[in-house]
């Protein structure tokens, strides 16, 4: 949760900024008495289109992440109900064992997605399940040592392996963020267009707020958009609903 309220806090800085920003451009033109520079359109357009090409590239790159981690959860799901389905090679004892164990480890990543934004509770539940994941595989092991067919161990254990391997990916997607810096970049150079963009409107001491209020606001909300898609299960854009898909799971495995 801390980061949403840093990326919320963030937002408003920037906000706050550039208004500022923009009045100390517009002071700036007043103060060399509306003189005409050379070549200070050009600039502005290049300050400008790289703000543009700077913040793509950070809404992009979150929105891409985004439906990344949604795509994760199907594979996880997908992988989870292939392993299971294939429990039904092994003899009744042992499959009996086993698909209680797939039980209690989607009960576990359920409890787990819910705990967050609880770190300790998220821990907790993730060593629980890492745990049944030994277990399964352990008896899973020893279950195809006496499978009625040879050919069981071939097709029950690669699916109990990518099931535990689209775990891991879903984990470790959770933790991939771009570096502070681009954004700390984001927002210098968004600090220095609305300097040009004041400077701009140094031609008349009137205010036009509309403006002012609409350029900042605009780039502060796309920020925070873009922060927020970053931390799909703590912000605004979540994807909880995909959750949906484990509990239709474990409801099939009855």
């Amino acid at each position: 949760m801390s980061e949403i309220v840093t990326g919320a806090l963030f937002a408003f800085f920037l906000f706050a900024g550039l208004v500022a920003a923009v009045e100390v451009g517009r002071r700036i033109h007043l103060r060399e008495n509306r003189n005409q520079v050379a070549g200070v359109s050009s600039v502005e357009g290049a300050v400008f289109g790289l703000m543009a090409l700077i913040l793509a590239f950070a809404f992009n790159g979150s929105a891409s992440r985004f439906d990344t981690r949604r795509q994760l959860v199907v594979e996880e799901v997908n992988a989870i109900s292939s392993a299971y389905a294939r429990l039904d090679l092994l003899s009744p004892e042992a499959r009996q064992k086993l698909q209680q164990e797939f039980r209690e480890y989607v009960d576990g990543r359920i409890a787990l997605y819910r705990a967050v934004p609880n770190s300790r509770q998220v821990d907790a539940w993730q060593a629980t399940t890492v745990a049944i994941q030994h277990d399964i595989w352990s008896q899973a092991v020893s279950s195809v040592a006496t499978a009625p067919a040879p050919t069981v161990a071939a097709q029950l254990l690669p699916a109990i392996n990518s099931m535990t391997d689209a775990a891991t990916s879903r984990g470790a997607a959770a933790f991939v963020h771009p570096p502070t810096v681009l954004y700390v970049m984001l927002a210098l150079i968004a600090l220095v267009a609305a300097t040009m963009a004041g400077y701009a409107m140094g031609g008349s001491e009137a205010r036009s707020w509309l403006h002012i209020i609409g350029f900042a606001a605009a780039l502060a909300l796309v920020t925070y958009v873009t922060i927020d898609l970053e931390y799909p299960r703590l912000g605004h854009f979540q994807i909880t609903d995909f959750d949906q898909m484990f509990v239709h799971l474990r409801a099939d495995m009855r």
